[in-house]
């Protein structure tokens, strides 16, 4: 007689599918199977796609550096800013499948208490942003003169600040561009409020802390 330890030694340890065991896929369960993965991958390709063109990811823009040379005030015979300004501007694309391009100029006003003082062209229109990429624009611009309605608040918001050698001026940012693939023309409006060191001829170089400029609300389908 055997034990019940041998006839559990005596079972086969697996079962081989021989060429007459039914272990085969019919045809039916192949059709299948092949119908499932084509769905999955439609699903993934339609993400794919969704996540590529239909939901847009706005700029991000930052100020590396800036400089102020020269920053007077003239009152004779209109009243007008004298001033020179450098600045270096990042734009990031966070989109990785649509590029940028611009449908109308991509220009920067400046602003001292809130009054424009001068507006200058940082890219023409046509000019193209890849898709994921960063470009940098280095702006330098200067005026023995421009008009600016600054009033007598203005004026004084000036002395003030002419006082402690550090001002304070807003670039404002406009430009409007077309994606990749989608109707919808989008104007793009950013602020960055730079505080700005006076800096003269004879002092030492003066450091700029980077600031990241606000976007304003988007439209619609932008």
């Amino acid at each position: 007689n055997t034990t019940s330890a041998e006839k559990k030694s005596l079972r086969p340890a697996a079962t081989m599918c021989g060429r007459d065991d039914d272990c085969y896929l019919t045809r039916d369960e192949v059709k299948y199977l092949f119908i499932c993965f084509g769905v999955v991958a439609v699903v993934v390709l339609l993400a794919v796609l969704l996540a590529a063109f239909v939901y847009l990811r706005h700029v991000t823009i930052t100020v590396e550096d800036a400089s102020l040379t020269r920053f007077d005030l003239l009152t004779s015979p209109v009243t007008g800013i004298a001033y020179n300004l450098s600045l270096t501007l990042k734009v990031r694309n966070p989109n990785w499948a649509m590029s940028m391009k611009n449908v109308e100029p991509f220009v920067a006003a400046y602003r001292f208490d809130g009054q424009q003082f001068d507006r200058v062209q940082i890219a023409a229109t046509g000019d193209k942003h890849p898709a994921g990429a960063t470009r940098v624009y280095h702006l330098t611009s200067s005026s023995q003169g421009a008009f600016v309605s600054l009033g007598s608040a203005g004026e004084q918001e000036y002395k003030k600040e002419s006082k402690t050698g550090t001002f304070d001026v807003e670039v404002a940012l406009t430009r409007k561009v077309s994606y990749t693939a989608r109707y919808t023309k989008c104007k793009i409006e950013a602020v960055c409020p730079l505080k700005l060191q006076l800096v003269k001829p004879d002092s030492t170089t003066v450091v700029f802390q980077k600031v990241k400029c606000k976007l304003q609300k988007a439209e619609k389908n932008c």
